[in-house]
């Protein structure tokens, strides 16, 4: 009975302490983390856009098993030690680039392992220094955004580089030959110039959620 009753709990995804006195239990205690809504939808974003999502945590696995599947997580280890959740990561690494969400002391070492490391800004002092990132609210929409932000700026770079070039591409030919005037090399220059500072600019016109 006693077995049924903790694995019902810990099914819903709670964490449960067995109270006894003089070697005989008296009580079950079952503790959940309330799930956030936007942390629902920050793992449905993650997963449409093609990442694999895992969850790391010391829980026991039927527990992990069940909040994860509220909240459509992948991949579970579970029982995870402190100490090992670097180890876990570096494991992970191996199949691909990691990005690691973590606010807990012991989550320093596995954000410092990864190759990025994002930090709750409401979590411990630890984690924050230890993070890449370090997200000012603690809601895991902020991840996406972050992934969404660093991306629509390496695509800024990349077409700012390009325009930067092709000034140059076809300029530099032109005076070689003495068919360029140095009033047109200057006035081609400013326009390099305002391309690459008005298309960075636009950046503040994209939506990252």
């Amino acid at each position: 009975k006693l077995e049924a009753i903790v694995s019902k709990f810990e099914n819903d995804g709670n964490t449960t302490m067995i109270v006894s006195e003089n070697s005989e239990v008296i009580g079950i205690i079952a503790v959940s983390d309330a799930l956030k809504d936007d942390s629902v939808e920050a793992i449905r974003k993650l997963n449409d856009a093609g990442y694999k999502t895992v969850m790391i945590t010391g829980d026991n696995e039927r527990t992990a098993l069940a909040i994860a599947k509220k909240v459509g997580i992948e991949e579970v280890l579970a029982n995870v030690l402190p100490e090992d959740k670097a180890k876990k990561v570096e494991e992970l690494q191996k199949r691909g680039m990691v990005a690691f969400v973590g606010d807990g002391i012991n989550d320093a070492p596995a954000l410092k392992q990864s190759n990025v490391g994002i930090a709750i800004g409401t979590g411990t002092d630890v984690a924050i220094e230890a993070g890449d990132i370090v997200l000012a609210k603690g809601s895991l929409i902020g991840v996406v955004e972050a992934i969404n932000l660093s991306k629509a700026t390496f695509r800024k770079i990349k077409q700012n580089l390009f325009w930067a070039f092709a000034y140059n591409v076809v300029a530099i030919p032109i005076a070689i030959a003495g068919l360029l005037h140095p009033v047109v090399a200057e006035i081609a220059m400013a326009l390099s110039s305002i391309t690459v500072v008005t298309n960075a600019n636009l950046l503040r016109r994209t939506k990252i959620n």
